[in-house]
């Protein structure tokens, strides 16, 4: 256990070693958190805030990482404290247009409704459960290597601090201070335009029509979605239970200081230029401004120095940085704890930074492509969104980019030739599903056709690898090895030869999570 800092401002007091620290207690670090301590690690979250914050910075969860919260599960957890259950996106907003989903039985495509101050205190209370420590209060002021080790020099309401650790993750925001000290840049763009967003309720005398449209006193009838002027860029879309998203986009229309919050009277002056009418409000109840920037840190990782969510990536749309931040903590924290645990291969934490970068580009991709969408406002740009929705009223190009979109589509790369296609990409959905398959983040071997020399093959990694059977209609493969982040390392085809799928299982382990232990007999 950390031991607490000392009394007194004079001098810098020295704490106990701990395993990891962790830089802001964000989704991400609160997710890393609580991932490192499944895995048997005790980490420390510093975070310079004192306390939660009250800010609804995201609405809620949507992607790929409810997949992996199901496998761990906590999903139902999180759904009970949300403001409904999780359901399809039915529309999706694109650029500036939206993508309609609504016809589909199985749309790629989940949301939960889940405010960002819910979600903190639900992965904080996580997190302490699984025995990490947060403390708040406590700000980053530098970083020191030293020999095996990085300390961190922290203020605390105690006074300063150093407190040192096999690693230090910095999941502290687009401004990282970690990232600062360990001279990692963060190249890229930031784009001109100003958005601003608004959660509200809507008094009687607007009324909701029958498609979805609103009948507005003093300015007729709001289409639901986008709509664009000269002056920029207004949408508007319901939350459910009354509340609406309000959004405006504008170029530079005057300056604003970033550090300052948004007002009422700031948000109606924007919707007065856009749409030249005010819109009426009858509660507001979350007002945020913000720039979109595609940034991207040249590495993730310096040595003993690592980087998570904003931290490292940022991208120009809303709604995936949550689902990328909270799935590089899932991809991190197995792997710092193998090495911690001292069982990890060669090469093992290098692959962290590899594999997320190719999500991250991914979703630079999708979110750069909405930039294009959304900025352009001459007649080509209108003939491109036009063709674009035309394109996506096809079920099977829609259904690709609602995976994009969802980061479903990562495929993390394999070594070997011909393996087999699930190898590297997000364990399948399986029918009944073995639920909570990866609850305490182990490996798991999934025996899906009752094949025992599959399963023995695995002995040696018992104290690593969990083996589990289960029954699936139209099973995918025989066997499936699924790492702790939900991702298959190895899948050997239906009825395929022992003599074929058991040296690939073991070389497959071996990759992975390293030499069989020595057992002392």
């Amino acid at each position: 256990m950390t031991r607490k800092p000392g009394q007194g401002n004079d001098e810098m007091h020295e704490a106990t070693d701990v395993d990891v620290i962790i830089a802001g207690a964000g989704p991400t670090g609160l997710m890393l958190a609580g991932e490192l301590g499944l895995a048997g690690v005790r980490p420390l979250v510093l975070e310079r805030q004192p306390q939660r914050r009250d800010t609804q910075k995201a609405n809620g969860l949507g992607g790929q990482i409810l997949r992996l919260l199901r496998l761990r599960g906590l999903l139902d957890r999180f759904e009970a404290a949300s403001t409904g259950p999780l359901h399809p996106a039915p529309r999706y907003p694109f650029g500036d247009v939206h993508l309609d989903f609504s016809g589909m039985a199985d749309p790629p495509l989940q949301g939960l409704h889940l405010p960002q101050p819910r979600l903190e205190r639900l992965l904080e209370e996580h997190a302490e459960e699984v025995g990490a420590e947060v403390r708040r209060g406590h700000a980053l002021l530098g970083v020191d290597r030293e020999d095996g080790r990085v300390a961190a020099r922290v203020n605390g309401p105690d006074g300063p601090y150093r407190v040192t650790a096999r690693y230090l993750v910095g999941c502290d925001g687009p401004r990282s201070r970690v990232r600062e000290e360990a001279g990692i840049s963060f190249p890229g763009t930031t784009y001109p335009e100003i958005n601003r967003l608004a959660q509200i309720t809507l008094p009687d005398a607007v009324t909701l029509l029958d498609d979805g449209d609103l009948q507005v006193p003093g300015l007729g009838v709001l289409h639901a979605g986008f709509t664009r002027t000269e002056q920029g860029l207004f949408g508007i879309g319901s939350l459910g239970q009354g509340v609406w998203l309000v959004l405006t986009t504008e170029d530079e229309p005057v300056d604003t200081d970033d550090r300052t919050s948004m007002t009422p009277d700031e948000f109606r002056d924007s919707v007065r230029r856009v749409l030249g009418a005010d819109l009426p409000v009858q509660e507001w109840i979350r007002l945020s401004r913000y720039r979109h920037q595609a940034r991207q840190a040249d590495r993730y990782r310096d040595r003993r120095i690592l980087l998570a969510g904003d931290a490292a990536h940022l991208f120009p749309a809303t709604g995936v940085g949550l689902n990328a931040g909270m799935l590089d903590a899932a991809n991190l924290a197995w792997k710092l704890a193998a090495r911690l645990h001292g069982w990890a291969p060669a090469g093992l934490l290098d692959t962290y930074q590899e594999e997320r970068r190719l999500a991250a580009d991914r979703t630079m991709l999708h979110t750069q492509a909405q930039v294009a969408l959304r900025r352009g406002t001459d007649p080509a740009a209108e003939a491109l969104r036009e063709v674009f929705l035309e394109v996506f009223a096809d079920e099977q190009p829609l259904r690709r980019v609602g995976a994009l979109i969802a980061g479903a589509d990562v495929r993390y790369p394999q070594p070997g030739a011909g393996v087999h296609p699930l190898t590297g990409a997000f364990v399948p959905a399986l029918a009944p599903h073995p639920a909570p398959l990866l609850g305490p983040a182990r490996p798991v071997l999934l025996d899906l056709a009752g094949r025992p020399e599959v399963r023995a093959a695995a002995g040696d990694w018992a104290s690593r690898v969990d083996v589990r059977t289960a029954e699936t209609a139209d099973r995918p493969a025989d066997a499936l090895l699924i790492r702790p982040d939900g991702h298959v390392a190895w899948a050997t085809a239906v009825d395929e030869p022992a003599e074929v799928a058991v040296p690939a299982l073991r070389e497959a382990l071996g990759h992975w999570f390293g030499a069989p232990p020595v057992t002392e007999g």
